[in-house]
């Protein structure tokens, strides 16, 4: 009874692991280093990428610097094309220096380069930012689609972004693929020093210094200066607004500048953290507002009394060199915009701030030329009055 028991258990056991064996997909089953190269290829360091069932190996060789790199694309497509690339600026497609591979209609597969300017790239053929001294792919026969390559890796390109995708193929070209699901979320970072690779679902640490930088400088000198700039302006003509005007004037360009600083410095922070990236006109642009901000902080120790005969000179710099502050900056916000790759709703409130201010600018030049006028056309009365009444005594004394 007990010898049978045992037995029918065993085969109970073996019948269950069996089914649990078959209803496991492969892709859970069988991780990266699980996985045979044809070609007696082998790689030392592999990681199972966490979207659209890709992994990444490779080998690093420290003494020349470069990767030898198999991407695959596991349960792949004939009728779709995998890419993979390297993002040294930005943790997403556009900038990225892309490796492309596909089936063609012969059967045969075709592997190259190409540079992602876009969100809509042509996906033409090009060079890389960095060499790439052999490409190829194939498709095996357990429906995986790989790239071979070998990369020749600069300093910031042994840990960077990286970026992969598969879409469908369009007429013998490579379409245009999802942005949503898994697609969306296809973006991490790789070390092939240190053999890590990290999914970047969420906002990156770089991402949030940037974010900061933006923000920073988006409210110092695009909102805070401009506003201190329209009391400047317009609040003085009121006779009821008296001195207030210009402490509030203070205030806000001190306030600006201050928040501006601590932005560029930030700036610095990102570039020194990013070398081999650059912005050139972002950069230009952020270090002549920080010089005329600067100049313009001086500026108020040589203020001349309101009596003295240079006052009108520094009046003429300070309001020339107040404007093009102004006007650089906003150019500059957008700019890094460009840069950040925001949502459009970022740059759709900061328009929204922009017109409001265009609004108020408008609508109190308009005023303070009324104001102004009527002071004018009163002031004209008053002198005319006055003149009258002294002709009159005048001839009431030759009388």
């Amino acid at each position: 009874m007990d010898k049978s028991m045992d037995k029918s258990l065993t085969t109970l056991l073996f019948s269950c692991t069996l089914l649990i064996s078959l209803c496991v997909p492969p892709s859970l089953a069988q991780t990266c280093r699980d996985y045979t190269f044809s070609g007696n290829r082998s790689f030392i360091t592999c990681n199972d990428l966490p979207q659209l069932s890709c992994s990444l190996h490779w080998n690093y060789h420290p003494s020349n610097m470069t990767a030898d790199i198999a991407f695959r694309k596991s349960g792949a497509s004939t009728s779709n094309w995998i890419s993979w690339a390297l993002n040294p600026s930005r943790a997403k497609m556009v900038g990225s220096q892309t490796l492309v591979a596909y089936q063609q209609s012969n059967g045969s597969m075709y592997a190259y380069t190409t540079q992602l300017h876009d969100e809509s790239p042509n996906m033409q053929p090009a060079g890389l930012s960095f060499d790439v001294p052999s490409i190829t792919a194939e498709y095996s026969s357990d429906g995986n689609m790989i790239i071979f390559a070998t990369l020749q890796l600069s300093d910031i390109l042994r840990s960077t972004n990286q970026v992969w995708q598969e879409g469908p193929m369009n007429g013998g070209n490579p379409g245009t693929h999802s942005f949503s699901g898994q697609n969306g979320q296809s973006v991490g970072t790789v070390d092939f020093v240190n053999g890590s690779v990290l999914s970047t679902s969420g906002t990156s640490s770089k991402t949030q210094k940037r974010n900061v930088h933006g923000a920073l400088n988006a409210v110092s000198w695009g909102i805070l200066m401009p506003v201190g700039i329209i009391i400047a302006r317009y609040l003085k003509v009121f006779k009821s607004a008296g001195p207030a005007w210009f402490y509030l004037h203070v205030i806000c360009q001190s306030s600006g500048y201050a928040v501006g600083v601590a932005g560029w410095a930030t700036g610095i922070k990102l570039g020194s953290d990013s070398p081999g990236v650059t912005y050139g006109t972002h950069r230009n642009l952020g270090i002549i507002i920080f010089a005329l901000g600067t100049l313009q902080v001086f500026a108020l120790l040589l203020r001349p009394k309101p009596e003295h005969k240079y006052r009108r000179y520094w009046n003429i710099y300070h309001h020339t060199v107040g404007y093009t502050t102004v006007v650089l900056s906003i150019g500059n916000i957008f700019e890094g915009f460009d840069v950040l790759e925001s949502e459009n709703s970022w740059k759709t409130a900061y328009i929204g701030v922009l017109v409001f201010l265009g609004v108020v600018t408008a609508v109190m030049e308009a005023l303070t030329w009324l104001i102004v006028i009527k002071r004018k056309k009163a002031a004209s009365s008053a002198n005319h009055a006055n003149g009258e009444n002294i002709y009159s005594s005048r001839l009431q004394q030759t009388a």
